[in-house]
């Protein structure tokens, strides 16, 4: 394990994420992969994988954890969070983190750790690297200049904050 002394982290939440996992899988309501979202030293959010209660596939761990964190800060920006699960996320769940701006990510088995058990996201990695074009899924540009009009007119609006990117980009 590659894991750097941080004297952020704190093992009860890796814990109560663990304790997580193992009731997504045994209550059918998931699979095994649990998440919690801390702040300034107290939980804001946690979940549990919930694709099968929920039939979702984008009802991951930590999709349901942001989802809480974010409702219980009434805010789609989680600066100043950390995030612990149990599974190194997915493509999905990695972008979600970014827009959400969490500071830190926790996790204890990597992608390549969990393939064994049928967590592959190694193609997904891949398509995104490809051009839209060249991507399994058939991807095709349309035209219609009144999606472009309203992207303009929210621009022009200039509500800061419906901006999910800061001036660094980040």
């Amino acid at each position: 394990m590659n894991q750097e002394i941080d004297q952020n982290y704190n093992a009860a939440w890796m814990l109560r994420a663990v304790e997580l996992s193992e009731i997504a899988y045994k209550s059918g309501k998931g699979l095994p992969i649990g998440c919690v979202i801390t702040r300034n030293g107290e939980i804001i959010g946690e979940g549990h994988n919930e694709v099968f209660k929920r039939l979702n596939p984008t009802a991951h761990a930590e999709m349901v954890a942001i989802e809480k964190a974010c409702e219980k800060t009434a805010s789609v920006q989680l600066s100043g969070c950390e995030l612990y699960t149990t599974v190194e996320p997915c493509p999905m769940c990695l972008a979600a983190i970014y827009w959400a701006k969490i500071d830190k990510v926790y996790y204890v088995n990597t992608s390549q750790q969990v393939v064994e058990y049928g967590f592959d996201d190694s193609f997904i990695f891949g398509e995104l690297k490809k051009n839209a074009q060249e991507r399994k899924i058939t991807s095709v540009q349309v035209s219609e200049p009144n999606a472009m009009y309203v992207l303009q007119r929210w621009k022009n609006a200039d509500d800061a904050a419906a901006y999910p990117w800061d001036e660094k980009g980040i």
